[in-house]
């Protein structure tokens, strides 16, 4: 099985579109999978949930779960499939992502400010 380790994200971070800030985050988590970079996912609470709407997509990670996914609805672009989340968790050393979002980094800008 893949080691999984779930650390606080140091610092201040976003996630932004060519319309502006879609995240602001002190509270976000870094999760790294074996050797893979680490992946930021952020609390709902921080995330303009409003301009995020859920797609019937659906993925399956043998080490976390099913993920589910949201394009975002923005003022002048559409992304699909731009987040996801898992909501029911299924590995005990993954946990604390549960319910969080993840956004894909080659679709919106993810960074430490």
């Amino acid at each position: 099985m893949t080691k999984i380790d779930v650390t606080p994200a140091t610092g201040n971070w976003t996630v932004r579109t060519d319309d502006g800030i879609l995240v602001e985050s002190r509270r976000a988590l870094a999760l790294k999978e074996g050797d893979r970079d680490a992946v930021i996912y952020f609390p709902r609470a921080d995330v303009a949930m409003a301009l995020l709407e859920r797609t019937e997509t659906e993925t399956e990670c043998p080490f976390k779960g099913t993920a589910n996914y949201y394009a975002y609805v923005g003022q002048s672009v559409r992304i699909p499939d731009v987040a996801w989340t898992y909501e029911n968790v299924s590995n005990a050393d993954a946990k604390a992502i549960e319910g969080h979002l993840a956004f894909y980094a080659d679709k919106v800008t993810v960074e430490q400010i």
